[in-house]
């Protein structure tokens, strides 16, 4: 049986400013932004690519402060790519840092290795991660 990780809540404090953000600077794909009547808001957000989305809205995650989530984490085969994509967007990015030594002289230098991380406007944190090949 496979068990998927499909929506992760992202809690914010401005809905619109957030879902400019994802989707503006970040590129994510806008799913669907829905009124829950008397609930409130779900916007719905993914990555190019990816499996899992991400919520934001109104009424959804009430004991969750806005810019409580941090470590979230992001993976593509190309963090130059990214990492200059997100600058040319305006996302305030840090420079790219290599943590750690990589797993195979073979592979690319950064891959598993190579990072950059980023925060949106409520400070909830991600981090960027390169893996170009898997094991």
């Amino acid at each position: 049986m496979n068990w998927t990780l499909e929506v992760v809540v992202i809690p914010v404090s401005d809905v619109d400013r957030a879902k400019a953000f994802y989707v503006d600077q970040l590129g994510f794909n806008l799913d669907h932004d829905t009124a829950a009547g008397d609930l409130g808001r779900v916007v719905q957000l993914t990555p190019p690519g990816s499996g899992c989305s991400i919520v934001i809205g109104t009424g959804i995650v009430p004991d969750m402060p806005p810019g409580s989530l941090k470590g979230l984490q992001l993976v593509v085969n190309d963090l130059e790519r990214a990492h200059a994509e997100l600058v040319g967007r305006g996302v305030p990015v840090s420079e790219i840092q290599v943590l750690g030594e990589s797993p195979s002289p073979t592979r690319h230098p950064l891959d598993n290795v190579g990072f950059v991380f980023f925060s949106d406007p409520d400070g909830n944190s991600w981090a960027v991660q390169q893996i170009s090949t898997r094991a």
